[in-house]
């Protein structure tokens, strides 16, 4: 039997009809595709950091339950006390314990379309149905639908990003609560974006029985370190940390995070930058003919382009060496559309002169 038959034989043909989450090499790029703060620490702030590390034990196992760094996040994220945490490598592997928890061949998941790819895919590596519910042409929850949807497959889960990734928009509260009251079973807002959104249901805990909330650090700066949390009732999150790898927050993550959230004003300052830069970079895409962005409470601004035209944009930026990301791809209310992170000011205008190029070489192709 050849290596290719052996393959299509022991491997799921679900998952060989997949294809692996990319990322491009970024070498030699304005990097502006995935959604990354762009600053780093002060020198003093990386000394007294790498100073630290060197008595971190390497030849040990980490704490398995990140006692003090999950304390140090129940200060930062102001998490409800009568609230149980759990940690995870990236807000990723969260979703893939709530998924393996809860499956069940019977059982879906759910979530508004477009939004974060790992829903889906997640959802497919547990074996479960995926329910995407189309958001509306301007990117609201389209209410009807998805009360209607809820009512006929009552989802195991229903993943809420808040802001909406790639969107950007925050949907209204009162929605995400009518959703909470029709949904039997969880309902997990992900607020990854949370620091620039200034909106968080972290305060709810405890309200309603199936309300979680996750969120990353990766957004604030520490996105090499892949460390997520989900906060919610102990009764939820105890079934889950049975399907919690052992040791999954290794001893340099757990170390590092707990330094910088130590150090939150630095964070808290490269963040009200970002809002800043997101403000200015809004307005020269909103004074600019041949494209048209769209509202963001994320630090990354999701725009439109002439019909045919994004993926000839997106080449164009890719050859004056900025790389943004192209969702013209995945088609549905994503067609013709790119998304850039906001970046440094100086990126940004960098950004904003290849795009000015490129839409002017495109115009004369």
């Amino acid at each position: 039997m050849s290596i290719e038959s052996r393959v299509k034989h022991w491997i799921r043909s679900d998952i060989r009809a997949m294809h692996a989450y990319h990322v491009p090499d970024p070498s030699g790029y304005i990097k502006l595709d995935a959604m990354e703060n762009p600053y780093t620490w002060p020198e003093e702030m990386v000394e007294e950091w790498t100073t630290l590390l060197r008595d971190v034990s390497l030849n040990r196992y980490p704490d398995p339950h990140a006692s003090q760094l999950k304390s140090r996040l129940r200060e930062a994220m102001q998490i409800p006390e009568d609230q149980d945490v759990i940690l995870g490598n990236g807000s990723d592997e969260l979703i893939q314990m709530i998924a393996f928890a809860m499956r069940s061949p019977s059982r879906a998941i759910m979530a508004p379309a477009p939004s974060f790819v790992m829903y889906d895919m997640i959802a497919t590596f547990a074996g479960m149905d995926y329910e995407a519910v189309p958001l509306r042409q301007d990117f609201t929850l389209d209410m009807p639908a998805m009360l209607e949807r809820i009512q006929e497959y009552q989802p195991a889960v229903i993943f809420l990003a808040y802001p909406n990734n790639p969107t950007g928009n925050l949907f209204k509260e009162s929605e995400v609560v009518e959703i909470l009251n029709a949904a039997e079973g969880l309902v997990v807002v992900d607020e990854a974006y949370h620091a620039f959104a200034g909106s968080s249901f972290m305060h709810k805990l405890g309200e309603y029985e199936n309300l979680l909330v996750m969120r990353t650090v990766s957004k604030m700066g520490l996105a090499g370190l892949r460390l997520g949390l989900l906060a919610g009732p102990h009764q939820w999150l105890a079934e889950f940390d049975k399907v919690r790898l052992p040791y999954n927050i290794n001893v340099l993550t757990q170390a590092s995070a707990d330094f910088a959230l130590k150090h939150r004003q630095v964070l808290d300052q490269q963040t009200d930058e970002l809002v800043e830069n997101r403000g200015l970079l809004m307005q020269a895409l909103k004074n600019l003919h041949g494209v048209e962005p769209y509202p963001s409470d994320a630090n990354f601004i999701l725009f439109k382009t002439h019909p045919g035209k994004a993926d000839l944009i997106f080449e164009g930026l890719k050859e004056r060496k900025v790389l943004i990301k192209n969702l013209n791809k995945a088609g549905g209310a994503l067609k013709d559309c790119l998304r850039v992170t906001v970046g440094m000011k100086e990126e940004n205008l960098a950004f904003m002169d290849a795009l000015r190029e490129t839409l002017g070489w495109v115009e004369h192709r």
